[in-house]
């Protein structure tokens, strides 16, 4: 496998990070401060089924929405929640009608703009930097622009220093663990094609639920 960055971090500073590993609570304080300030509503929250009505509870009765492919929100229900939902409308019920052999422009189009995206992270940094890197970049463009509000659920083992530490938890924690994942659903292992750096945001239109607990890759 290889990637698309070479993180400037040294192999022997990120051995000795823990990335699985949840920040303390006032390390958590501190990263909502830095957040705000950047301009994203920040929850912290001491319960799994916390997170998942949260999440019921900033989606709007009639918007479309599109949930990213996301550990995190398997793990935590969310994913068959929107499914199954019938107070607004799904982007997957759409385009997981679609085949990617003829239909890609389509695809791209509508998972491209919606009124609410809801997935996670890889890193966050002390200071406030939201990290996601992704093997097509499906997921990117409503996080950066298309979508009118950005619902992010984070574990708090995500929490890192920097934006080096950022890198080097994605290459060296998460690639390892969705290549695992991939390679025993679909065979073949993931990359990382592209990334995504969120350091400010106009306010309101980004919420994170970041969790206490360690969950997702």
């Amino acid at each position: 496998m290889t990637s698309s960055f070479e993180p400037s971090t040294s192999p022997a500073s990120a051995a000795a990070s823990d990335f699985s590993k949840p920040a303390d609570r006032t390390t958590l304080e501190r990263v909502v401060e830095a957040l705000t300030a950047r301009g994203t509503d920040v929850r912290i929250l001491s319960d799994r089924s916390e997170a998942r009505a949260a999440v019921d509870q900033l989606i709007p009765d009639g918007t479309l929405v599109y949930t990213t492919t996301s550990r995190t929100l398997d793990e935590l229900g969310i994913s068959d929640d929107v499914r199954s939902a019938t107070r607004y409308r799904t982007t997957r019920s759409y385009t997981e009608t679609l085949d990617p052999a003829t239909q890609m422009d389509e695809f791209r189009r509508h998972v491209s703009t919606m009124d609410v995206v809801i997935g996670s992270v890889h890193a966050v940094t002390e200071d406030g930097h939201v990290v996601i890197a992704s093997a097509s970049g499906s997921q990117l463009a409503p996080y950066a622009f298309g979508a009118s509000h950005v619902i992010w659920v984070v574990g708090a083992q995500k929490i890192v220093k920097d934006l080096d530490e950022a890198l080097a938890r994605i290459e060296q924690y998460s690639l390892p663990l969705e290549s695992e994942r991939l390679q025993q659903v679909y065979g073949q292992p993931s990359i990382i094609g592209k990334q995504l750096v969120v350091s400010h945001e106009r306010p309101g239109r980004n919420t994170m639920l970041l969790l206490e607990d360690a969950i997702g890759f």
